[in-house]
């Protein structure tokens, strides 16, 4: 039987289906430039009309048009989106940290002595400023904690389970429904174009792989993350993949380039990142031959969003967006490029 989620989920992907027919209809009869226009209306309809939304159709429309000197095979046609803060929301703290203070408290009674141990003492009073302060070595105690010791399939499941029920502190909505509306409208509107979407995370890449193809129509093996050591056990006589919880390589910043060379074997040709944690991903795709974009979403909506970028920890914007005009990169910003922020 369905879950009422699952039933949520698939009818929020119906209207970029239909919009993918009615832009399929159109180019088999031949449809004029009028009717083509209502075709890209009706897929990014939460974009304002304007010079970052037309620099993106753009761009697409000549890498896709086989009479272009900038048409792009199709099978070339790559683009990479960062997750936090980018695809959905990652303030006043990224989701995979509220998922890991849950699971610190969930097993709290197995472990008494984390209420005199750190991270787990700042964890369970409540201070993430202090949690922040221990920097990597707190964050890989805590993931090795909380992930480690459960097969691939455990986890996944105990992040669909929390991410079912669980709210942002902040807006009272499921994590799941903040999503941003133009970026999915935007993942539907490119691959209708024949590109292939990325994700492509600073994030652990298990738990992203565990929403992404739910959320936002990428399958698992177009989920590229930060990794942690995995071992191959047999439990009960069965093979099983079991997650350590020891960090193996972290995708952010330069990492990300090398991640993505690893994975895909090719330069995107497009890139869609928010922070400077993004910086080289973007530079690196941008830095190819033939046609390039790189896109920055900045978070100037304080009303309906967040508005941030270089006075904040999470997601701190400053050199990407400082460099940006010189390498020619589409900044979007969210209070007047987005007539909608939330599905």
């Amino acid at each position: 039987m369905r879950s009422k989620t699952s039933v949520r989920r698939r009818a929020a992907i119906v209207p970029f289906v239909v919009a993918t027919l009615a832009s399929a209809a159109i180019i088999a009869t031949g449809g004029g430039c009028g009717e083509s226009k209502r075709a890209e209306d009706s897929f990014l309809p939460s974009w304002q009309a304007g010079a970052t939304r037309s620099a993106i159709e753009a761009f697409v429309a000549r890498t896709t048009d086989p009479s272009s000197p900038d048409f792009v095979p199709e099978r070339d046609r790559i683009a990479v989106f960062d997750n936090d803060g980018t695809l959905w929301a990652e303030q006043p703290n990224y989701v995979q940290l509220a998922f890991i203070v849950d699971r610190v408290r969930a097993l709290e009674g197995a472990h008494p002595q984390w209420a005199s141990t750190e991270p787990f003492a700042s964890v369970l009073r409540g201070d993430m400023r202090a949690v922040a302060a221990q920097g990597e070595p707190g964050i890989a105690a805590l993931v090795g904690a909380t992930h480690g010791g459960m097969t691939s399939d455990e986890f996944r499941q105990t992040v669909r389970a929390w991410l079912a029920t669980s709210r942002h502190p902040g807006t009272g909505r499921r994590y799941l429904d903040m999503a941003y509306r133009p970026m999915l409208e935007m993942l539907a509107y490119l691959r209708a174009h024949g590109y292939r979407t990325f994700v492509v995370s600073g994030g652990g890449v298990d738990f992203v792989r565990a929403f992404a193809e739910e959320l936002y129509g990428i399958p698992g093996d177009q989920v590229i993350g930060s990794t942690a050591r995995l071992r191959l056990e047999v439990r009960d006589g069965v093979p099983v993949v079991v997650k350590t919880g020891e960090i193996e390589f972290v995708d952010d910043g330069a990492g990300k380039p090398v991640s993505i060379e690893s994975r895909i074997g090719a330069r995107p040709r497009m890139a869609f990142g928010n922070s400077d944690g993004d910086f080289e991903m973007l530079a690196w795709t941008t830095a190819g031959d033939g046609p390039r974009m790189g896109v920055i979403i900045r978070h100037t909506d304080a009303e309906r969003e967040w508005a941030y970028d270089r006075e904040s920890s999470v997601g701190h914007l400053a050199r990407a967006l400082d460099e940006a005009p010189a390498r020619g990169w589409v900044v979007v910003d969210m209070s007047r490029d987005w007539i909608q922020v939330w599905p």
